[in-house]
Order: C-alpha cells, then sequence, then structure tokens
C-alpha cells in the first residue's frame, strides 16, 4: 500500500493513494477545504468498523437498513496531540436481533477493525450502540 500527500496552499494538502483516490486536508482552525488529519483518522475509524458490522451482520442475514457510527474523541494537550479516549455510537436501524448486532460490534472492535487495533495502542475506545427502530429482539 502507497500513499502521499503534496502541499498545495497555506495549510491544504492533497492525500493520493496508489488507486488513484484524492482526500484534500485542511491543517487551518476552519477546514474549509477538507478534514483535519487527526478528522480523517476517526473518519476512517467510523467507516472501519461500519464495513465489518454492515458484512458481519449481513452474513448473518439480519435485516439491517442503516447504520451511522459517530466518534467522540479526546486528545492530549501536548504534543504530540494523540487520541487517548474514542467512544464511538453506533445507530442502527431494521428489526435486528440484540444479540447480532452486539456480537457484530464486538467482532469488529476485538478482531476485524485495522483502524482500531492500531489506535487502541494509545487510545481507549469504548462504544454504544443505538437501536433507531426501537428496542430489538433478544
Amino acid at each position: 500500500m502507497i500513499a502521499h500527500s503534496e502541499w498545495k496552499q497555506d495549510k491544504t494538502f492533497e492525500g493520493r493513494t496508489e488507486s488513484g483516490n484524492t482526500i484534500v486536508f485542511d491543517a487551518d482552525a476552519a477546514h474549509l477545504h477538507g478534514p483535519s488529519p487527526m478528522e480523517a483518522v476517526l473518519m476512517a475509524l467510523c467507516s472501519c468498523t461500519s464495513v465489518d458490522v454492515i458484512g458481519i451482520l449481513k452474513k448473518k442475514r439480519e435485516p439491517v437498513t442503516g447504520l451511522r457510527v459517530s466518534a467522540a474523541a479526546t486528545r492530549t494537550d501536548s504534543y504530540p496531540q494523540i487520541f487517548t479516549q474514542i467512544r464511538l455510537t453506533y445507530a442502527v436501524s431494521g428489526h435486528l436481533s440484540r444479540k447480532a448486532v452486539e456480537d457484530a460490534v464486538a467482532l469488529s472492535k476485538n478482531k476485524y477493525c485495522s483502524v482500531s487495533k492500531m489506535l487502541e495502542k494509545s487510545a481507549t475506545i469504548d462504544y454504544e450502540i443505538v437501536y433507531l427502530d426501537g428496542d430489538p429482539q433478544p
């Protein structure tokens, strides 16, 4: 896997992967042109675990109709300002089995999500699950 970043102007950089995909990073406080690199790390965490959870639920033939994963993070005050605490909120839709959702989230966190495993080296990651369609089946 290969990637690079090129300075464009001021505090704006363009990241590019070997597959040709790009993302604009903006290190300015206003983030007018794109996320900061640390915001992108949180987005990567949310996306990584989402891929896992949806894949697991579909394999279990659970009727999932929606998933939104949000991350709230705390960073150190001193440099490097690494994440020390991350709280993930999984908001799921569909008439799902509570056990299936809990198992999918746990498998993502404990086994499959590479981004989560890397971040756990410096940050505590916990989570909550919100069922948007009411209490699920047991």
